[in-house]
């Protein structure tokens, strides 16, 4: 079997590389995988986060459920009325015994309801007077209020339909105790009225007032007790500005008050 004889280089000569290997290194560059991005991560970490404490929130609002038993006892109505310390049995130390309470039952005669009792002066009630009248009572005087838009016809002094009726129920209570004195004032919004008859809110205040006291003389009230006086717009219940209460605002005031003793003289 003939040898395979392999022919080395002769000496001296150098062994040449390919040009294309030599230009594949030298121009190749080698392609590396990105790295794989974790983002979405801590987004999806978030969204949980948001959930649980969405959950906490919703079970914080819905308080605790009446459980196994609440039904139990809602189920079972003289279970309910059995729950609760038994009569007799001692307390833990450091609780507190709640109050007795009265036994109930059929043969049990319930409280009587006691009635209120109504406002009176000198003997007659006041809580008779209709919706019409606002009753105001203090130490030292009785204050009656009542709207003009029941006592007078709109921007005039001249008695509504209503207005008198109103009065003639107040005559009675007014006339129960002489010695005291009584001051009709009259009471009108901010808006300001230009009429020939009431140049301004004072002329129609005051003749409002002066109506109403001589209305009041008229029917028995004595005249040397009666004040009649006009304020305009400068004691406001209310806003100036709400249509409501300017309503309120525009009203009258009868109040009954003792006289004041003269300089130098007890009372």
């Amino acid at each position: 079997m003939a040898a395979i004889s392999q022919s080395s280089p002769a000496p001296g000569r150098q062994v040449r590389v390919s040009t294309a290997v030599g230009r594949y290194r030298r121009w190749h560059v080698e392609t590396r995988p990105d790295a794989e991005e974790e983002g979405w991560l801590l987004t999806y970490l978030d969204v949980i986060t948001l959930i649980l404490v969405l959950m906490v929130v919703m079970l914080a609002f819905a308080g605790p459920g009446k459980g196994k038993e609440g039904t139990q006892r809602e189920s079972d109505p003289a279970a309910a009325q059995t729950t609760g310390p038994i009569p007799g049995a001692p307390y833990p130390s450091g609780s507190i015994a709640p109050p007795a309470v009265p036994p109930t039952g059929p043969n049990t005669p319930a409280p009587e309801a006691k009635a209120p009792t109504p406002k009176t002066l000198n003997g007659l009630p006041l809580d008779q007077l209709g919706a019409d009248v606002e009753v105001i009572m203090t130490d030292s005087a009785v204050r009656f209020r009542i709207s003009s838009e029941i006592l007078f016809e709109s921007g005039a002094a001249s008695f509504a339909s209503a207005g008198q009726p109103v009065l003639d129920r107040l005559i009675p209570l007014l006339n129960a105790d002489p010695s005291l004195r009584l001051a009709v004032e009259g009471h009108t919004d901010s808006i300001p009225i230009r009429t020939e008859r009431f140049p301004s809110n004072w002329e129609l205040s005051t003749a409002r007032a002066a109506t109403v006291a001589r209305y009041l003389i008229e029917h028995g009230v004595a005249p040397q007790r009666v004040q009649a006086t006009g304020f305009a717009d400068t004691r406001p219940l209310g806003s100036r500005d709400n249509p409501v209460d300017m309503v309120h605002n525009r009203r009258v005031e009868l109040t009954m008050e003792r006289t004041p003793p003269a300089p130098g003289k007890t009372p």
